[in-house]
């Protein structure tokens, strides 16, 4: 059986030596002073840390109240649809669409503590672990390493490593996990599932696709934002990667879109769920093999996704603005109008792009959403 030790998170054993490394990382605590600059605010804080007995402490204690102030100076709230369908006793992989690196599994399990569930695990990749404090913090606060950019051979042992740390996890340790439904964020507002990550949590099926895939009990999740807070570096990239096929980010760029994200305006934040895909398994197994059972799950949870995804104003006004169209006018105001025209024409003018270029990669970010809903739900 392996052990997971490269991957999992901390457990409470390694707590306490995992605290004091973050206390004697430099960068951590030059951090934790920019973040803290008044001294009597950062000393208690630094005292809280000493009060820590265990990972819940840890969370309850330092991350929920950090996510309640981001929550309060950067959103118009963070809401969430009804959980009713849930039980506190099952577990559950959540797959959702993928917008903020740091926030979208972070305000999960802030939601999820506050309506008296666990807390998630949460999926990271490796490529976000710039620096030692990063992987310490996260792997603290319950999170699992996605390792990637590896040799085929390797990506391969590490997908199964993956695949079975994700199910040993909700099968033996009784926890439900976060995961995102593709690699890396959605830069256009396009939201698509990955076959690649079904495929991956497959491989540690040792019975029927049936039984593989029940046993998951996965849960189509859509997270929306009003306004994108790294809506900006997202067409920049976007429109780097058209002009440049080569184009790779760099570690400075991943720091830029986790501090943005956390720190830049969210408007208003929603949370929703389906139903868990387990109520339709038999019904998208009947008769496919294993690629078209991939496919057609993957299919059913872009369609969950995009049927409970809160559509704001804005994204009716961005779709009104991409076709020229005024047909959603009821569904926003003048006002409404002309604050997104402002905040499109204020961020597109801090990048190097012809404008109206840029503001047709921006305005397909807010209207993909709108998109993909009427496509297979109509107006």
């Amino acid at each position: 059986m392996m052990n997971f030790d490269e991957i999992r998170p901390f457990n409470n054993d390694e707590l306490q030596s995992a605290i004091a490394s973050l206390l004697a990382d430099e960068r951590f605590m030059r951090l934790v002073n920019y973040l803290f600059p008044e001294k009597q605010i950062r000393e208690q804080m630094l005292y809280v840390f000493s009060t820590i007995d265990n990972i819940d402490d840890f969370q309850s204690k330092i991350i929920l109240p950090l996510l309640d102030n981001i929550k309060k100076s950067t959103t118009n709230g963070v809401t969430i649809s009804t959980m009713d369908q849930f039980k506190r006793t099952d577990n559950y992989l959540f797959i959702s669409n993928h917008r903020d690196i740091i926030l979208d599994p972070a305000f999960l399990n802030m939601l999820m503590a506050q309506n008296g569930f666990r807390t998630t695990e949460i999926a990271i990749g490796d490529n976000l672990l710039i620096y030692d404090w990063i992987t310490t913090l996260v792997r603290i606060n319950r999170s699992f390493v996605v390792k990637r950019n590896l040799g085929l051979r390797e990506q391969l042992t590490a997908s199964k490593e993956l695949s079975a740390y994700i199910r040993h996890t909700l099968t033996r340790k009784g926890e439900s996990v976060w995961i995102a439904q593709r690699e890396g964020r959605s830069k256009d507002g396009n939201d698509l599932t990955q076959p690649a990550i079904l495929k991956m949590l497959n491989m540690s099926n040792d019975g029927s696709l049936l039984e593989g895939f029940y046993e998951l009990n996965i849960v189509p999740m859509a997270i929306s934002y009003e306004i994108e807070p790294c809506g900006i570096l997202k067409v920049e990239e976007t429109l780097k990667r058209k002009f440049n096929p080569s184009f790779s980010k760099t570690p400075e760029d991943d720091i830029k879109s986790m501090s943005d994200g956390v720190t830049k305006p969210k408007g208003r934040v929603h949370f929703s769920f389906g139903n868990p895909v387990n109520y339709k398994l038999i019904e998208l197994l009947k008769d496919k093999n294993t690629g078209e059972t991939i496919q057609t799950i993957s299919e059913y949870i872009d369609k969950r996704i995009y049927f409970n995804y809160k559509l704001w104003p804005n994204n009716y006004i961005a779709h009104d603005l991409l076709f020229n169209s005024n047909s959603h006018a009821a569904k926003y105001t003048k006002e409404e109008k002309e604050q997104f025209v402002t905040m499109m024409n204020n961020e597109v003018s801090t990048i190097a792009f012809d404008k109206a270029e840029a503001c047709s990669q921006y305005l397909q970010l807010y209207a993909n959403p709108v998109i993909n809903y009427e496509k297979h739900f109509g107006e």
